[in-house]
């Protein structure tokens, strides 16, 4: 009898310990979940308020913050109809500011202006299509003066401990689109990028 009962407390101990493992992996799924989803959200509502603070910009041609406390404010509006994508740009591209939409390297071209221009973005939120993109895709890019048109020429991967980009390269008018790789990296961060580079078209 007493070895029957042992028999049953073992097996009862192993199935509470089997049923607390799976609530754990359960509730840590669910926390990366709602993490994940909260990351989309603050991604997709600061694009709206970015939106008009760039509208106010455009109308008036001065700084508009998106929100009292923010550190940063919009100079751009990058389109690429194709693939319906309309975000607007943010200056500076630390990951405080890519945390609310694409970032201007502020040590590149101004957005639309003469040179080569470089803009960052997040591979899992603002710049996940990146990915999607062809030669030959029009890009457009409207600063609150005008806007310029692009066509992307070509796509690669680099490593950035050995490659550097040289915006001061030639005498094109040049935009960079920038993102980690690869895209479907469990891990942030690391020194391989993806690039998009687009040519200035005239008109």
């Amino acid at each position: 009898m007493n070895a029957r009962k042992d028999v049953r407390a073992g097996w009862r101990q192993r199935l509470t310990a089997r049923r607390c493992a799976l609530l754990a992996a359960l509730l840590l799924a669910c926390g990366f979940a709602l993490q994940a989803g909260a990351i989309h959200a603050k991604a997709g509502l600061a694009q709206l308020l970015l939106a008009r603070a760039f509208d106010a910009s455009q109308h008036d041609g001065r700084d508009h913050a998106p929100w009292p406390w923010a550190d940063t404010v919009p100079v751009a509006r990058l389109a690429v109809p194709a693939h319906g994508i309309e975000q607007i740009v943010l200056a500076g591209d630390d990951g405080r500011t890519l945390a609310f939409g694409p970032g201007w390297a502020q040590a590149s071209a101004a957005p639309g202006q003469h040179g080569g221009t470089v803009i960052s973005g997040h591979r899992d939120t603002h710049f996940s299509f990146l990915q999607r993109l062809a030669i030959g895709d029009a890009i457009q890019l409207e600063n609150r003066f005008g806007g310029a048109a692009y066509q992307v020429i070509s796509t690669q991967v680099v490593d950035t401990r050995h490659h550097r980009l040289d915006v001061t390269a030639g005498d094109q008018d040049t935009l960079w689109l920038v993102t980690c790789w690869p895209f479907d990296a469990v891990t942030a961060g690391g020194p391989m990028r993806y690039l998009v580079q687009a040519q200035r078209t005239p008109g």
